[in-house]
């Protein structure tokens, strides 16, 4: 009786080494999605009153898990039910994030036209309802995000099993929105506490002054440097995807440096999808018209 009861645990003990490896491998898949998440997330969660940037933060992350919860079930089901699907699943959302970080080179190159907005001093609750607006944008793109961040860790973990799959994806997913929201939060308040250092040290100390100024100056290259490394994160990770999953692509591959192969192919299918992007707008404006 006794054996038996140190055999259930000895069980569990492997199946939690196991899970703790597998949601390693599965981290190092997702990393470049994560930190598209974080440049991403930074971005929203910024341009608010300080006073509302937590609470604002706190809605987007409370929606995360939701996001989570409703697709975590559903990819579990799918892997158990109808595995063969994952990989499918999994490529389209190699072709998003390839148009993704393409489309973000194409705007950094050719800037989208912005129209001029009217100036004009808006009330409590006009503020409060862009504010709402903005906070369902947000968890929109978290909900793609999301979809992509537990695909990519259930297709690194599909041959292990069931229970192996769960711990390990639960894992990623949770990482996805504690990490990077927990990140997020701190990088929103980093020109405040810069402002504090400032207040703290005025004219006296001349060292809090500079790690002050440092900060509040610090945050918007700190975001846009985000947003490069996530551009790229998005290019490797698609070009990874496809490249591992092709065989005659990885053969072709075979002879280059794998992050070069990567970052060619994730740009070659990102541009193909951003073409027929434009081109089906143009003619469904042609259509409109």
């Amino acid at each position: 009786m006794t054996g038996g009861f140190f055999a259930v645990f000895d069980d569990i003990a492997m199946l939690l080494d196991d899970a703790a490896a597998m949601s390693k491998v599965a981290t190092k898949k997702t990393v470049g999605i994560l930190g598209d998440d974080l440049a991403v997330s930074a971005q929203q969660a910024s341009g608010f009153a300080s006073s509302r940037e937590l609470p604002v933060l706190w809605a987007i992350t409370k929606g995360s898990l939701k996001n989570k919860l409703m697709i975590l079930p559903f990819a579990f089901l799918l892997s158990a039910f109808v595995p063969w699907i994952i990989i499918p699943i999994l490529m389209l959302g190699g072709i998003y994030l390839a148009y993704e970080g393409t489309e973000k080179i194409h705007e950094y190159f050719y800037p989208h036209e912005k129209k001029e907005r009217e100036t004009k001093i808006l009330s409590k609750e006009e503020i409060l309802e862009i504010e709402k607006e903005k906070i369902k944008s947000a968890i929109i793109t978290d909900f793609v995000l999301s979809v992509e961040i537990v695909i990519m860790a259930l297709g690194s973990v599909l041959e292990q099993t069931l229970p192996i799959q769960i711990i390990a994806v639960s894992f990623v997913a949770l990482l996805a929105t504690v990490g990077v929201y927990g990140t997020v939060a701190l990088l929103v308040r980093m020109d405040d506490f810069g402002f504090t250092l400032k207040e703290i040290g005025e004219e006296k100390n001349k060292f809090l002054n500079f790690v002050g100024n440092a900060l509040i100056q610090g945050l918007p290259k700190l975001i846009r440097l985000l947003t490069v490394v996530g551009t790229l994160a998005m290019l490797l990770v698609a070009g990874g995807i496809f490249s591992h999953n092709i065989h005659q692509l990885h053969e072709f591959l075979h002879g280059f440096p794998t992050l070069l192969s990567d970052l060619f192919v994730g740009l070659v299918i990102g541009s193909i999808a951003l073409i027929f992007s434009k081109l089906f707008l143009y003619i469904k404006k042609s259509i409109v018209a």
